[in-house]
């Protein structure tokens, strides 16, 4: 291989395009011609996080929702666009190969699936429209300061009165909390119950009196992650998924949709093109070539297993065993291609900055030695 990364380049073909029927790569194309202006290119080129830049994202949603495409993997009749896998995954990498935005959407990609599947009719007419025509930001209120990685060892108190829950307690970790105008979240709404019982999964809006929201700052310099404060915040009960006392039914479903989706092919093609021109800014075209061969050759291949199994409906995301499985594979190749984008461009600002933003990667949604813990017991070890 020559010091060039072929996969950079937006006609690469992949694994998924074939599946893909031409008359719909040649729809996807010549939208992204027409929306994708360079300057939003730009905001995508320069994310270094889990999202563009607000103001970017917003443009980019509204040309999404006003072709039917924000929601690709939603049903045609909730409003979205119904597209198979392999569709998905042929525009999902088409907008990482021309740099596209980064839209991570709590709305499209967890909390609008779970209202698909589990909400009332009366609730997927409330909210679904609403996150498609981005007035409704969403983030997830699960991890406390005492849980860890025990989703269930979690102490916020819902207390019943009347047609309410009353709120007490905190959230941690709470990915862009401070854009969100909706919260769902886990609550003990049982005070004696303990893990995964007597919780209650609620949909709260976050401009209710006695919600504070204070963001934490990473290392890589960015806040995208917040502490949320509830002191005697009041809630319909009515506002929830699933049965009060059975919440944690909701959220385990929640997260498989989460863990099926948080790190896509079209993110670590991202990761891929951009330590590829840190390469090049760096004069260090040669050796990404090199590094690509020695060092990360490997996982390449396992990437394009990974989209290849993804392309065919070979990864579900019901099946809790799968989502741990793509998610482990998922983090730690981005993991892998962020540090050979640092050891080839260790001055630069951008590459240090994804470096930093990926370390989570193996925490967020579970961490790895919780996956690898899921798969053992699937496979019946002890």
């Amino acid at each position: 291989m020559d010091g060039s990364f072929q996969a950079t380049q937006p006609e690469t073909r992949t694994a998924a395009d074939g599946r893909a029927d031409l008359a719909f790569r040649v729809e996807v194309n010549a939208f992204l011609d027409d929306a994708l202006t360079e300057e939003l290119s730009a905001a995508g080129r320069a994310t270094t996080g889990l999202k563009s830049a607000p103001d970017a994202c917003r443009a980019w949603r509204k040309a999404l929702h006003a072709r039917g495409w924000y929601a690709p993997s939603w049903p045609v009749e909730h409003g979205g666009a119904g597209w198979s896998t392999a569709q998905r995954l042929y525009f999902e990498n088409a907008c990482a190969a021309r740099d596209a935005p980064l839209l991570m959407s709590s709305g499209v990609r967890t909390i609008g699936p779970l209202i698909i599947a589990e909400g009332t009719p009366a609730q997927q007419a409330h909210y679904l429209p609403a996150i498609l025509r981005g007035e409704h930001e969403w983030c997830q209120g699960f991890s406390e300061p005492q849980a860890g990685s025990d989703l269930s060892a979690l102490s916020l108190k819902a207390t019943r009165d009347g047609a309410d829950f009353v709120l007490t307690g905190s959230k941690l970790w709470t990915s862009f909390a401070q854009y969100a105008t909706h919260m769902f979240l886990l609550a003990r709404c049982e005070p004696e119950s303990t893990g995964g019982d007597g919780l209650v999964f609620l949909l709260v809006e976050m401009d209710r009196p006695g919600i504070a929201v204070r963001p934490i700052r990473f290392i890589d310099g960015e806040d995208e992650t917040n502490e949320v404060f509830f002191d005697g915040v009041r809630t319909p009960a009515a506002d929830r998924i699933g049965e009060i006392g059975r919440g944690w039914k909701a959220a385990k479903r929640l997260m498989e949709i989460a863990r099926s989706n948080n790190t896509t092919t079209g993110l670590l093609r991202r990761a891929l093109r951009a330590a590829h021109r840190g390469a090049v800014e760096a004069g260090e075209e040669d050796a990404f070539g090199q590094a690509h061969l020695s060092g990360i050759a490997r996982r390449i291949d396992e990437f394009q297993a990974l989209e290849a199994h993804a392309a065919a409906g070979r990864i579900a995301i019901a099946s809790a065993p799968a989502t741990s499985a793509l998610k482990l594979l998922a983090t730690e190749l981005h993991q892998s291609i962020t540090e050979i984008g640092l050891e080839l461009a260790p001055n630069s600002a951008f590459a240090q900055a994804k470096y930093f933003a990926t370390r989570a990667a193996t925490i967020y949604s579970g961490t790895s030695e919780v996956h690898r813990n899921i798969l053992a017991r699937a496979i019946g070890c002890p």
